[in-house]
């Protein structure tokens, strides 16, 4: 893992890594218990185009539309080193495909 990657370590109870609004007319926009620990920083979940390898728990309807309803992955606290890391894998495919 390079320097310039995100570890554990540096966005761990970050402020930046965490945001909850839950003044949202939406929220908490997924079932979920623990609505204190609930992230909406990624709203729209970014790796919501990486299809059934976006590492949460999507489900397919039958016309091949991705439904995340019951996917909490972007909304964990300690999940933001997941999304980055994820992020920085398709940054690495992309600079290959480029090279």
């Amino acid at each position: 893992m390079s320097e310039k990657e995100i570890s554990v370590k540096s966005w761990h109870d970050k402020h930046y890594a965490f945001f909850s609004h839950r003044e949202c007319e939406a929220f908490p926009c997924h079932p979920i218990d623990d609505t204190d620990n609930f992230n909406c920083l990624f709203c729209y979940c970014p790796l919501y185009t990486l299809g059934g390898e976006c590492g949460g728990s999507p489900e397919f309807f039958q016309d091949g539309l991705k439904n995340c309803t019951n996917c909490e992955l972007p909304h964990e606290r300690d999940n933001y080193g997941v999304i980055i890391a994820k992020l920085q894998d398709v940054m690495r495919k992309m600079k290959k495909n480029e090279d």
